[in-house]
């Protein structure tokens, strides 16, 4: 059911804003001793990307000792002195455990000149994690989700859908019960904000306290998605991804049209459009065999960067901060990466290098805007009424080009008569020159009908 299809992504989306909280408040903190298995995501990568990466990470200006801690076959590699950096299984010949755990400060690593200091929980985690293999894991944000098994809740009849096992899950082990069900005001007014950012009108309460139905809820929920306030609501998310604005930016912030991209939006999360084809839209809308009018107004999405034409500057530089802003931007909205540190040197903490930045801008590197100050070119949009008059007048124009293009006995016999009294040659007059002179020094005279020749 198309309700449930887009509830269930609302509901999505906010579970994954609340993931990415809760990952967010913890990365800085020291990890606390985890029992069982070490995980490498969890537990390692945030003590080796804090401490260790700078001198012995991806940076070969900055690597020291030729030692690299975020591959793992380097990891293993014997150093000069025949010593090995990590010996899976045995921490007590691992050189990184020595030296986390070395006595003399010379030895200690991290160096002192470095500020950074392991606390014993993540030297405990670091030991552990060795004696257990060293397993390497994909940073976690390129590591395809796996659906997770249900997990098992004492008060089994509590739950209505899957998440509710999980927020339940989660309080019975923080030793908290749920809170007692919403009265139907209360719950009218939180989905109604939720979905259409507005309160509920005091008609719509009363209807829903009022309901019988067993589908009170859905029926509700099908109601407020069938809104046009709710894609109004929900493109304003959207939007400031893809950073529009009504105007140019830079200096003098001139304004812009481009809020039929916007209407696009809104009209795509009103019609519950597919994922898939809203991207495609978007980033080759003007590619598509099948594109319409509002194919092409969703490729808008990379005419919202901005565009500088303050005195002096070169619209060349500005067309390829355009692109760069483009590479940018499509990888942070449809990968939920940062890519922009790849344009100077390689990505230190994801796999993404120089090489892949560049591919990238080249195929971006192809529109046909070049920062001009109209901010061409431009797409025609007419509203029904309008395309509807703009047809009439263009048949009446082709008419007109019809009648005045096609010979007919009378147009010709006009034509005759009017050669016929056409003054003759004795009427027109050649201008004289009155000095003639060659910028390169060459020979120049008149002719006897006064036209300019050069000798050759």
């Amino acid at each position: 059911m198309r309700a449930t299809s887009r509830l269930g992504s609302v509901l999505l989306s906010v579970s994954v804003g609340l993931s990415l909280f809760s990952w967010s408040a913890t990365a800085g903190e020291s990890p606390k001793k985890v029992a069982g298995h070490v995980d490498f995501n969890r537990d390692i990568r945030p003590i080796l990307s804090e401490n260790c990466y700078k001198c012995h990470g991806p940076d070969d200006g900055a690597r020291k000792a030729k030692l690299r801690f975020d591959i793992r076959s380097d990891a293993l590699k014997p150093a000069k002195s025949g010593d090995i950096p990590i010996v899976p299984g045995s921490p007590e010949k691992s050189q990184m455990v020595l030296r986390i755990t070395a006595s003399d400060l010379d030895d200690r690593m991290p160096p002192i000149k470095s500020g950074k200091t392991l606390s014993p929980t993540q030297i405990d985690l670091l030991t552990r994690w060795v004696a257990e293999g060293a397993p390497y894991a994909t940073h976690w944000s390129y590591v395809k989700p796996v659906r997770s098994a249900l997990p098992h809740v004492k008060r089994a009849s509590w739950p209505i859908n899957v998440l509710d096992r999980f927020i339940l899950a989660r309080l019975e082990r923080e030793g908290l019960k749920p809170s007692l069900a919403a009265d139907r005001s209360t719950l009218i007014r939180r989905v109604s904000l939720d979905l259409t950012g507005l309160p509920p009108t005091p008609e719509e309460v009363e209807r829903f306290v009022n309901e019988r139905s067993p589908r009170a809820y859905e029926e509700l929920v099908e109601r407020l998605l069938k809104k046009p306030a709710f894609g109004e609501h929900w493109a304003r998310m959207w939007l400031d991804l893809a950073r529009y604005a009504d105007s140019a930016g830079y200096a003098d912030d001139p304004p812009r049209t481009i809020w039929p991209y916007r209407d696009y939006v809104i009209r795509s999360l009103n019609a519950n459009k597919h994922f898939d084809r809203f991207t495609l839209e978007q980033i080759a809308g003007d590619l598509l065999d099948d594109g319409d009018e509002d194919d092409l107004i969703g490729s808008a999405f990379h005419r919202n960067t901005m565009t500088n034409n303050e005195g002096g500057t070169s619209d060349e530089e500005f067309r390829n901060a355009a692109v760069v802003d483009r590479v940018n931007t499509t990888m942070a909205v449809w990968m939920g990466t940062s890519m922009a540190c790849a344009q100077c040197h390689n990505h230190k903490y994801d796999p993404i290098t120089q090489q892949d930045y560049f591919r990238l801008l080249a195929i971006l590197n192809n529109t046909a805007d070049a920062d001009l100050k109209d901010e061409s070119p431009l797409f025609e949009i007419f509203t029904p009424a309008q395309e509807q008059e703009r047809k009439k007048l263009q048949d009446e124009i082709t008419g007109i080009e019809t009648k005045f293009k096609t010979p007919t006995p009378d147009s010709l016999a006009a034509q005759a008569e009017w050669e016929k009294k056409f003054p003759g040659e004795r009427q027109w007059l050649a201008l004289e020159p009155l000095t003639m002179k060659s910028e390169s020094g060459g020979l120049v005279e008149r002719g006897p009908d006064n036209a300019v020749k050069a000798a050759p």
